[in-house]
């Protein structure tokens, strides 16, 4: 039944961040910690999380602006794997408050990012890249940070989700294989990230004809109830599930 539900939710998570272009990792992370537990959750979502990201980069390949990906991704694969590492050496607990409070913190960081961020340069990406792959590497999802950042480049709707959907794919292999690496994706786990990422790649495809559809009012409504939801249900399992 915890498989089921995994599944209904990734199957939803996978929608809303084929129209968006992120959110899936906000959404399925608190499920994932609740039924497998913290330090498990992140792993796989980091499997699912590669797989999400292949289907938006099928589903947008026309539309990716390459440069702007190789800007983003080679600095940021790198430092994802740093982040990974981080990861493994704290407890459990520390990584449901660390995921709960920085989902939390993105709700006012991401409005002031959006008010105030100008028009980005490829070096702009190059060192955003840098540290969104380090906190990417610890939290699991910072898609809420790299949204204004490839907006503030100038890429909008296909664009921007195919940009952002290879760039993410190249830090979040990064950091998989580091996991691997360390020991911490054994192949129960790799199994269920499959499983879980399979949900995720189908919502993908079933939300690109809405992709033209969204306003930007309605996605930043759906990004922040998406980060209060998750983090609050991060922080209530720190508090007291564990």
């Amino acid at each position: 039944m915890g498989l089921l539900f995994v599944l209904a939710v990734g199957l939803v998570a996978g929608v809303v961040s084929g129209i968006i272009g992120t959110g899936s990792s906000i959404m399925l992370v608190p499920v994932l910690a609740y039924v497998y537990g913290p330090k498990e959750a992140v792993p796989i979502m980091a499997v699912a999380a590669v797989m999400a990201n292949v289907s938006r980069v099928l589903a947008w390949w026309r539309e990716i602006d390459w440069r702007a990906f190789a800007a983003y991704a080679a600095p940021g694969a790198l430092a994802a794997a740093v982040g990974a590492r981080t990861l493994l050496m704290l407890p459990s607990r520390a990584v449901d408050l660390a995921i709960g409070v920085f989902l939390l913190s993105m709700v006012p960081v991401r409005h002031w990012l959006a008010a105030r961020l100008l028009r980005l340069h490829l070096w702009h990406l190059a060192v955003a890249g840098a540290l969104i792959g380090f906190l990417t590497g610890i939290v699991v999802s910072t898609g809420p940070i790299s949204v204004p950042v490839f907006v503030g480049y100038g890429l909008a709707k296909g664009a921007f989700i195919g940009t952002e959907a290879a760039g993410s794919l190249a830090v979040y292999a990064s950091k998989t294989l580091t996991f691997r690496g360390a020991g911490a994706l054994p192949t129960s786990t790799l199994l269920k990230g499959l499983v879980v990422g399979s949900s995720l790649m189908g919502g993908a495809f079933l939300a690109k004809p809405f992709v033209l559809r969204l306003s930007p009012d309605v996605f930043r409504f759906v990004m922040d109830g998406l980060m209060l939801a998750s983090g609050l249900s991060m922080l209530w399992g720190a508090a007291v599930m564990r």
